[in-house]
Formats: C-alpha cells, sequence, structure tokens
C-alpha cells in the first residue's frame, strides 16, 4: 500500500442547508398525512427516495420510518406543502451527481459476492441491512440525515427495486472504534437479524494508534458472530483524507490487517481508502470536492458516491443469482466490478 500522494490545501465548503428542511417535513408528516404524501409522490412521477425509503437511525431507538399510498392532498394544506418540500429535498438528491458525476473507480476492486442479501432480494424476501461503524456512518459531514450513507444506500436499493421490503438501519456512533462498538455489538447489529452488515471500522484506530493486532482480535470476533448468524459481512476500511494519510504508516496497517480479516473470513471488504485515492488521483476531483473542510468526514456527495458504488454491488450480486450463476461464499473480496 503506497501512501506517497500529498493532499492539496483544503478549502472551505458550503454545505447545503437542508438539515431544517428535513426536520420541518418529519414534523409536518403524520401518519394520515404522510399516506397522502406517498400518493402524490407517485402521481407525480417523483422518485420516492426522500419519502419511501425505509431507514433507522440511532437517535434515539432506531425507529424505522416509511411511507403508505392514499389520496392526494390539497396543494395549499398543510399535508400539500410538507410534499412540495419533500419533492424540493428529492430534486436535490437527484441533482447531486449532476453537478459531480459518481463514477465506477478503474482498477479498483469491489465487495465481491453477497449470497444471502442477494439471494432474498432475488426471491422477494424482506431485507434487513444494518450500518455499523462510527461517525461516517452515522452521516457526520452531510448536510442532514437524508444524505448519510446508509439513507442514500437505501435509496438506490428502492429505486433499483421499488416493491421490495428493504430496511437499512444506521448504527453508527461518532467517535468509536473496534473497543466502543464490540460493547454494543450485540444489541445494534446481531439482535436486529440482519442479512447483511457492513461494518464501517479502522478510521478511529487511525488516529488513536490503536494497536492493529488488537484490534484485528476484535474484528475477528464480530465477523464470527455475524456470520454465524447467517448475513452477509461487507468491511469498510478508513477515509482517504488528509487527517488519514498525516498518519501513513498507522493508516496502512489498518488497511491491510483488515484486508487480511476479510481473506481469512472469506467476507467482502468495500476498499473505501482505494476507491476515495482513485477519485483524487485518476479522477482529478479535488479534495474538497468530497471531504468537508475538517479534512477527515465525507461531504454528501462523497456519502453518496459511496452509496452508489456499495448499492451496485449488492445489486450485481442479485443480478448473478437471477441468472443462476452459483457464486461461492469463498469468493467474496476483490473481483473486478
Amino acid at each position: 500500500m503506497s501512501f506517497n500522494r500529498p493532499f492539496p490545501a483544503m478549502k472551505s465548503l458550503a454545505v447545503p442547508a437542508v438539515a431544517a428542511l428535513v426536520l420541518s417535513v418529519a414534523v409536518l408528516m403524520l401518519p394520515a398525512r404522510a399516506q397522502a404524501a406517498q400518493q402524490a409522490v407517485s402521481a407525480g412521477g417523483l422518485t420516492s427516495e426522500a419519502v419511501k425509503t425505509t431507514v433507522a437511525q440511532t437517535t434515539g431507538a432506531g425507529n424505522v420510518a416509511s411511507v403508505s399510498q392514499a389520496s392526494p392532498a390539497p396543494p395549499n394544506s398543510i399535508a400539500g406543502k410538507a410534499i412540495e418540500k419533500a419533492k424540493e429535498i428529492a430534486k436535490s438528491a437527484g441533482d447531486i451527481f449532476s453537478r459531480v458525476p459518481c463514477l465506477p473507480p478503474k482498477g479498483v476492486q469491489s465487495t465481491g459476492s453477497l449470497p444471502h442479501v442477494a439471494a432474498k432480494l432475488a426471491s422477494g424476501q424482506p431485507v434487513v441491512i444494518v450500518a455499523f461503524g462510527s461517525s461516517s456512518t452515522q452521516g457526520y459531514g452531510s448536510s442532514s440525515p437524508e444524505f448519510s450513507y446508509p439513507s442514500r444506500l437505501a435509496a438506490r436499493l428502492h429505486r433499483q427495486y421499488p416493491g421490495a421490503d428493504i430496511t437499512v438501519l444506521n448504527r453508527g456512533v461518532g467517535g468509536e472504534d473496534a473497543p466502543e462498538m464490540m460493547k454494543r455489538f450485540q444489541t445494534s447489529v446481531i439482535d436486529a437479524k440482519p442479512d447483511m452488515v457492513i461494518w464501517q471500522v479502522g478510521t478511529n484506530a487511525v488516529l488513536r494508534n490503536l494497536d492493529p493486532g488488537e484490534t484485528q482480535k476484535l474484528v475477528d470476533d464480530g465477523v464470527a458472530r455475524i456470520q454465524a448468524a447467517g448475513a452477509d459481512v461487507v468491511l469498510v476500511d478508513p477515509q482517504y483524507s488528509p487527517r488519514v494519510y498525516e498518519r501513513a504508516e498507522s493508516a496502512s496497517r489498518v488497511v491491510r490487517m483488515l484486508k487480511r480479516v476479510a481473506e481469512l473470513h472469506h467476507v467482502g471488504i468495500f476498499p473505501r481508502f482505494e476507491v476515495m485515492r482513485e477519485w483524487h488521483d485518476q479522477q482529478a476531483l479535488p479534495v474538497d470536492s468530497f471531504v468537508i473542510a475538517d479534512g477527515l468526514h465525507m461531504n454528501d456527495w462523497g456519502y453518496a458516491c459511496f452509496a452508489q458504488l456499495l448499492g451496485d454491488d449488492i445489486i450485481k450480486s442479485v443480478g448473478q443469482i437471477k441468472l443462476g450463476v452459483n457464486v461461492p461464499s469463498t469468493v467474496q473480496k476483490y473481483r473486478p466490478m
């Protein structure tokens, strides 16, 4: 793993101020009005990702919010105004890649086969995905929870499978790494009975200079427990950002360690570090086009592109199942996209 390309100086980013908008929609859309909102969205040909997407956040009990269909509300009513605000949010989500396209990385490998979650999606069964991690799972740096990567992943999957029952649970807690995560592993991950767990780990280990050997033991144990529960696993390594890069030696050790864990357990790994470095080195994107001014966390575009690529891997695995391609679980790592 080479860490020989310095970052340019970071520039301040103007983060879109839509958090208040999302909160106002959540408050206004009471259950009956939420039904009217979904019908209006469908009738208007609007993608339902801003209203229908089923995402549970770990702010409180992790409640799952969904919207069903009914008759449209009058445009000047409270529900009608909520619908218009929801449309604005959906439009901003659709516009995010029109400014900078999210291109598949060249020469960077994908997560690999995801047989369990793919088989359930292919057969129309309900699917639960747990996004487990720290602040970049929680969504720090995004303009609102709508633009965290678990929310964007749920939206991507609902666009592809509009009739599917897909739940993405956001189990990210800022500042944690493996030692803290393992203390809540049972309640945050195993008790949710997931079909797939996306485990983002290691960034805080780099920043805190934790022992990679001790971190590996904890991640080994966690992956084994997920596999025993019958779920697919995708590990996500640290982000390519100035705060991580300035600790190049530690970052390199953690990236190699997670690769070893994935190989040992035959699970998937999303090489976030290499993907983000490809954005910078090969696609010539300025660092501040995908990382916020703190030099660490991704912005709305970064989270959205990350989620898009993850979603594409899941969709590809579903396609293989439908075509009768039986990819063994031992081929779950570093398969070309």
